[in-house]
């Protein structure tokens, strides 16, 4: 893989910018509304834009100066003011409404009604929520730490949760938030965005207080395959113990394993197998013990 070298002293920070959002993606955004002494409603997206503590609950978004001309934006003003912002998530329903709210009106223009969205009241913050957005938090702002006062410099804004309004539509059985169902947009580099629901969302279900094999442990054999990726292998090394040999061989007892087994090429047979085992997620460790029987073939 041959690698561009990247120096930030010496690149143009337009540019910069863009190797940086291209390569650190995708993220979320978070929809700020905030509200000025003149009560002026205001509403901007953000994508530096993340969840880092929950208890007590804090959302960090940064508000940058811009690169063109290194002013500031309402936004930061208004949390400046008053230190007060409502975080909404932006789904696929709302994401063309959205991008016009980013447009940059003037300071009295209201992006609720140039975006066709619905203000509504909040409980303890004066910002106003967005009701078509699936999730709204209200937040205090505990803190504003500035990285700079060049063009693209970020202020980091540092917000503490104080309520938070959930659509019982996105919410399942087990009364967690349905991927599928909140349908949230991801920002990417330039003007890409991604949509994540579909079959493009799936779980990854590994335990971390259980001392899981590793890497190391796979047999030669196995870490060597021509046929297993390395997510296929990293499947295999997620395991908690190596399958007993004699476990494998009872897989013979199979006929279509046992045919692929007779086969002049029985190891490559084997591991298209295991692949395919390991591919549907089900039959890990069947898929390991697949892949053992074609150690000596």
């Amino acid at each position: 893989m041959k690698m561009r070298t990247i120096d930030p002293k010496t690149i143009a920070t337009r540019d910069l910018h863009q190797f940086l959002l291209g390569s650190v993606a995708p993220r979320p955004i978070a929809f700020a509304s905030t509200i000025d002494e003149n009560g002026n409603n205001n509403l901007a997206p953000y994508s530096f834009f993340n969840a880092f503590s929950s208890n007590p609950p804090i959302l960090v978004f940064s508000s940058n100066r811009r690169v063109t001309d290194n002013t500031t934006k309402d936004t930061l003003y208004n949390i400046q003011k008053n230190k007060e912002v409502v975080i909404n998530v932006v789904n696929y329903n709302i994401v063309r409404q959205m991008a016009i709210a980013s447009v940059e009106y003037d300071t009295e223009i209201d992006e609720f009604e140039k975006a066709g969205l619905t203000p509504i009241a909040s409980d303890l913050v004066k910002p106003m929520r967005v009701k078509e957005s699936p999730a709204q938090m209200e937040c205090i702002v505990d803190d504003i730490i500035t990285l700079g006062d060049q063009g693209g410099a970020g202020h980091l804004i540092i917000c503490k949760v104080v309520k938070m309004h959930i659509s019982e539509e996105v919410i399942d059985e087990k009364d967690r938030i349905n991927p599928h169902k909140m349908d949230l947009m991801g920002r990417m580099g330039r003007a890409f965005y991604v949509r994540c629901s579909g079959p493009n969302v799936f779980p990854i279900v590994q335990a971390v207080t259980q001392i899981a094999i590793g890497f190391d442990a796979l047999p030669e054999h196995i870490k060597n395959s021509p046929i297993l990726t390395g997510n296929n292998l990293a499947q295999l090394a997620g395991l908690l113990e190596i399958p007993k040999q004699e476990d494998a061989a009872e897989l013979l007892k199979d006929e279509s394993i046992k045919a692929m087994y007779e086969l002049p090429n029985a190891s490559l047979m084997l591991h298209n197998y295991a692949k395919q085992l390991l591919d549907d997620g089900k039959e890990i460790e069947k898929a390991f013990q697949v892949l053992m029987l074609g150690k000596d073939k």
